[in-house]
Parts: structure tokens; sequence; C-alpha cells
């Protein structure tokens, strides 16, 4: 079997690890100002051990990549970490979806023993001098019964002080749900913290993929050079995801292309390949941008107008059948009926 494209082009290049791989790694953290923001309330809110803590952003805007880089950083001696990855769970699996995480057997227990065991061993914890965090990413899918939840487990204290903190991650559509429910006002009134993740600005981008490039153990090579951090930020608008995904494919290209200098050409042309984005070059100029439009607009009105006469000939092509069909059986009728006669 031949190599597989990514170790192609770190071998071409002499990476150590992938640059731009999807998958979340603390190590590839860039603290962009959105980012160094959600830091900045994520430490607050922590600082104050107790309540909800929000963090939203589009699918791709790194908040995973964000929980990863938080998960490097805390004092695992004095903050013990649940993580969940929720779907549509309701409350009670939610609840047995936590006493799992603090290695709680749950069985069939009933919703109250639970409840008593998870308090226990949040007490514990406590007496351990630690403190509980949980984080629910992918909040946008909870259901109001497991958000309730949520907030009647942060309702366990000690000594005043609350014995689970609760940081959630979510899509824009959460943080809507969360300002304008009405049967959420209690939980909004007890988060102390939160903030939207937006795409990074045109100036992030190249200290973004060098970062990423150095951190990956590259040594000059390869290099973004004319244009290519425009075109990336472009096509991917500043979005992590999708400027990753670019940036991947742009390499792999480079290593096809023996080539260490990747400009802004190649990058426009992996991103009609990648991205399906067919815009000119020069996709600063609204009139270029306009007549490109129009163009598409004329294409599918002129698709439109051929399947409408398609359909109007088959329409024909089908009548003359069936015409044709009745007007046998008619024959056929008449013919058995003068054979009986004779």
């Amino acid at each position: 079997m031949g190599a597989k494209p990514t170790s192609m082009y770190l071998d071409h290049y002499g990476l150590s690890a992938p640059p731009f791989q999807l998958a979340p790694d603390s190590r590839f953290y860039f603290e962009s100002r959105t980012h160094k923001k959600a830091m900045a309330y994520l430490g607050f809110g922590l600082s104050q051990g107790e309540g909800f803590i929000v963090i939203t952003g589009d699918i791709g805007a790194g908040k995973t990549t964000l929980v990863e880089h938080l998960m490097a950083t805390i004092d695992r001696a004095r903050l013990t970490v649940i993580r969940m990855a929720t779907t549509q769970v309701e409350g009670d699996d939610l609840l047995r979806l936590t006493a799992q995480g603090l290695k709680i057997a749950t069985g069939n227990a009933p919703k109250g023993l639970l409840l008593g065991h998870v308090e226990h061993a949040l007490h514990e914890q406590a007496r351990h001098g630690k403190r509980v965090l949980l984080i629910v990413d992918e909040a946008q899918n909870l259901p109001t019964s497991a958000l309730e939840e949520l907030r009647m487990l942060s309702n366990f204290q000690a000594d005043g002080k609350q014995l689970l903190q609760i940081f959630l991650l979510g899509q824009p559509e959460f943080r809507e749900r969360l300002t304008q429910a009405p049967e959420l006002e209690q939980l909004r009134q007890r988060v102390i913290a939160t903030h939207h993740l937006d795409a990074m600005s045109a100036d992030e981008v190249a200290p973004y993929v060098e970062h990423r490039l150095q951190t990956a153990g590259a040594q000059g090579r390869p290099r973004f050079v004319d244009g290519a951090y425009d075109a990336l930020f472009h096509h991917s608008q500043g979005v992590p995801r999708r400027l990753n995904t670019l940036a991947n494919r742009v390499l792999l290209q480079g290593s096809v292309d023996d080539v260490d200098a990747l400009d802004g050409d190649l990058v426009d042309q992996v991103a009609q390949e990648v991205m399906g984005d067919a815009a000119p070059r020069s996709y600063a100029v609204a009139g270029e941008t306009a007549a490109a439009e129009s163009a598409m607009s004329a294409r599918l009105a002129e698709l439109e107008a051929r399947l409408d006469a398609q359909d109007t000939a088959l329409r024909r092509v089908l009548t003359l059948l069936v015409g044709w069909v009745e007007g046998d059986r008619h024959d056929a009728s008449r013919t058995h009926g003068r054979t009986e006669k004779l």
C-alpha cells in the first residue's frame, strides 16, 4: 500500500507532526484574541468556584481546542474534571453520566439514591481539598430536563461553597435559548461568565499558521508567500477548522508539486477542489463578484428552461404513448366482438 497523504507531506517538509490536523491537540493551541478573552472568562469563573460558565461558538470555532488547552493547564491536585459530550439525554440519564464520571457504579439505582451517592462523592472531593468541574459539550442538544438537572446538581454545597461547578459549551443557538427561554430563568441567573468565540480576523491568520508549523517542527519549509494568507482567510473566513482543512490540503498539494513556497494561486486552486469555492482570484473587486453571480444566475435560468422543455417533450411522448395503447386496446376489443358474432 502507498504512503498516507499526511505522511507524504510530513516526510517532504521534514515535519514531526501534522500541523493542521482536525483532532484537538493542546500543543497547537493558538491564543487568538477571542480565545484569549474566553480563557480570561474561564479563569474568572473558576476563581469564583461557583455557578455556570458558558462558552459558545459556531461549528469549527475552536471550542474543543479551548477545552484541551484548559485541561492541559489546570491543577489536577485541586480540581477534578468530568467531561461529557452529550447528544439528547434527559435529566435522569445526565445524572447517571455525572455519577459515572465520579466513579460511582450506577446500575439500576433509583434517582434518589444516585443523588445521594453523587452528593457524598462531592463531599469526599471537598474533604481532600478538591473541587469538581463538570464540562458539558454540545449543550445545545440538552433538553430542558437535563439543564434543570444540572441546575439542581449545582445546589450541593459545603461550608457555603458549591461543590460542583459547571462549564457548558455549545453552538450559537444555545446562547439564544439560554437568554430567551422563560423556563431557564433560574439557570440563567447562575451564569457568572459567558463568551462567544468569534472567527479569527485577517491579521491573525499568518501568526496562527506559523505557530502551528513551528509547533510541528517546521524549519523554514514550507513557506506561505505572495497572497497565500489573504487567500487562506478569504476561503476560510477565519474559522479554525475550515482553515486547518484547507491548509492541510495545500501542504499535500505542495508536496506533490515538490514546491516549498505556497502562494495564493495554489491556495485558490486547492480551495476550489476542497471547498467548492469557485470565486475569482480578484475576490476583493465587487464588480467581478457581481458579474460572476449574474453569470451563475443566467446559467441556472438556462438549465431551468432546458428542464422545462424536456418536461414538455416528455409529457407529449407520454400522451402519444397512452393514446396508442388505448387505441390498440379499442381495436382489439372490436376484433374480439366480431369473432364472437362469427
